[in-house]
């Protein structure tokens, strides 16, 4: 699989430059959803080599948001104003509306769409007025397989559909916790320890008044 040197340093610079100039045209609002997707694949266009070419796939489709070359990626954004130093949420993985509604389905829908990707990369944003702090973070799809180990428990009161979480852990560390959430059939991740991920770039933007 094509995957070495898929977040090369040029890529990198080039992508951190297409956020900076990002706020010159939006001084305080960080690019999220389609906005960030648009900038990663500028810049992987822009790097171009050794990849053969950069496919965007249907927005908001349960796939790979970009594929370069025969790498598949999954790409995030955390850019809130209560984004935590330390620990990394994902609001939404997947979308779990299919039934049966049972602890065995949710995890291993789950797994199955971690096999979709070959990387998650995720773009944060960690404010301290005037100045916001920006991370590019690479979230182990093997860390998150840990999902498989889940014992799911039930939150909140019983309803038709119940929601289910459960605290992760790697060894004897609790290294984040997984939700799904009964309602809109959300599968949530919070405090994911980023001391678990690889901090690919990181670097500060002072706001303009």
């Amino acid at each position: 699989m094509e995957t070495q040197g898929i977040f090369s340093q040029r890529f990198l610079e080039v992508l951190r430059n297409l956020v900076d100039h990002h706020h010159v045209i939006y001084p305080k609002i960080p690019p999220k959803g389609r906005y960030f997707e648009a900038l990663v694949e500028k810049a992987f266009n822009t790097v171009k080599q050794p990849f053969t070419w950069v496919k965007p796939t249907t927005p908001n489709a349960p796939r790979e948001d970009l594929i370069v070359g025969e790498t598949r990626l999954s790409l995030k954004t955390e850019t809130g104003l209560s984004t935590r130093p330390n620990f990394i949420h994902i609001s939404k993985l997947l979308t779990t509306e299919k039934y049966p509604w049972s602890a065995e389905s949710l995890i291993n829908r789950t797994l199955q769409h971690l096999s979709r990707y070959d990387y998650i990369l995720m773009l944060r944003t960690i404010w301290k007025l005037p100045v916001i702090h920006y991370q590019l973070i690479d979230i182990p799809i093997t860390l998150l397989r840990l999902i498989e180990r889940a014992n799911l428990a039930g939150i909140g009161k019983l309803t038709e559909r119940q929601s289910l979480g459960a605290d992760i852990y790697k060894e004897d560390e609790k290294v984040f916790r997984v939700h799904f959430d009964g309602s809109d059939g959300k599968c949530t991740i919070s405090g994911l320890l980023i001391s678990q991920c690889d901090i690919l770039l990181a670097w500060d933007i002072q706001i303009a008044d």
